[in-house]
């Protein structure tokens, strides 16, 4: 029989190449997506199949990380064999502006879970792998560089500050109970479905526009931030392959290279024929109450117990994003030319 796997955030970036990945490996995958009055599938929706027919590999349930028992009730509906917790208020940002929610989902979102899975193994007596879904924000403004699974955490965001404790409760819960958990600590990875809100996203889109005429001006904040950034398709992998092993551990998954937000934006217009100096604006409302600046992973440990590497280069994921969001931004111009409302 084929495995099983459960995940949380399944309409998400990574939720969505992940899925994609155990449906190639050929998983049964259950995702878990929070009731709303308008889908919020189109990540996925290339992936779903007509819950009517007959080999169904895709099962999509509705749950939510803060009601614990829905969660209860989806381990055993669903009785996985792993288990990915991706699911998150993962806008740094937004964070700030929304600190206790943020917290209540990342942080009691993930130790409801984590009860749930114990509570399903001890009735159950089934062992189940479970990943949680970590962040290089747990390192915050640490003055080590690059980081690795040993620096200690410097967290500089509600965000971050629930990382880390979901991030304790995860080993806890592995120590305490004998769950195989595991913490995945990735650095910043993008792609064409990131979030719109995401700087890395929102300067592809924006600049895709201003190069077909449909946008004047980018507004950002803080152009000398540094992170390191790699490829959500490629760190899906590095998930998957954590619970894999014979013992579970901790990771980190990243490039081991960082670049800065003003060198993201000369890569992009550079791409596209552009400079950036035209056409951006600083605004303060996008500076951080207290910022963190710079990120960049050792991913040695997942090199050589994983043999996991990144495969897409910087240079390579900005013509990726890029070449997407141009292949939007042209429909767009289509539907404006035409007199439309986008």
């Amino acid at each position: 029989m084929s495995k099983r796997a459960l995940i949380s955030g399944i309409t998400g970036q990574d939720g969505s190449y992940l899925a994609e990945l155990l449906l190639e490996k050929g998983y049964e995958v259950h995702g878990i997506m929070r009731r709303s009055s308008s889908f919020s599938t189109g990540r996925i929706d290339h992936l779903y199949q007509d819950q009517h027919e007959g080999d169904v590999r895709l099962r999509l349930h509705y749950g939510d990380l803060l009601d614990p028992l829905s969660l209860r009730r989806l381990m055993s509906k669903v009785q996985p064999d792993e288990v990915y917790n991706l699911a998150a208020q993962s806008h740094v940002a937004t964070s700030f502006d929304q600190p206790v929610y943020s917290v209540e989902t990342v942080a009691m979102g993930t130790l409801a879970m984590l009860e749930a899975l114990r509570d399903y193994c001890e009735v159950s007596g089934k062992s189940v792998r479970f990943y949680q879904a970590s962040s290089s924000e747990m390192f915050g403004q640490t003055p080590e560089d690059p980081q690795s699974e040993t620096t200690p955490f410097y967290p500089r965001s509600p965000y971050a500050c629930a990382k880390v404790y979901a991030y304790w409760q995860t080993i806890n819960y592995r120590e305490a109970y004998g769950l195989y958990a595991c913490n995945g600590i990735l650095f910043n990875h993008e792609s064409p479905r990131r979030g719109e809100t995401f700087v890395t996203r929102k300067i592809t889109r924006a600049a895709t526009r201003i190069k077909l005429g449909l946008q004047k001006r980018l507004h950002l904040g803080n152009l000398d931030a540094k992170r390191d950034w790699g490829f959500a398709g490629d760190y899906v992998e590095a998930m998957w392959l954590m619970l894999q092993q014979e013992d579970p551990d901790d990771f980190v998954v990243a490039t081991g290279q960082s670049h800065s937000v003003r060198q993201f934006l000369d890569a992009v217009f550079d791409y596209l024929g552009l400079n950036w100096s035209d056409h951006v604006q600083i605004d303060p409302r996008y500076l951080r109450p207290t910022e963190v600046s710079s990120l960049r992973g050792d991913a040695a440990k997942a090199r050589d117990l994983l043999g996991w590497r990144a495969t897409t280069t910087f240079v390579e994921l900005v013509r990726t994003m890029v070449d997407a969001d141009l292949e939007l931004a042209q429909r767009e111009r289509v539907l404006v030319a035409a007199g439309c409302t986008v």
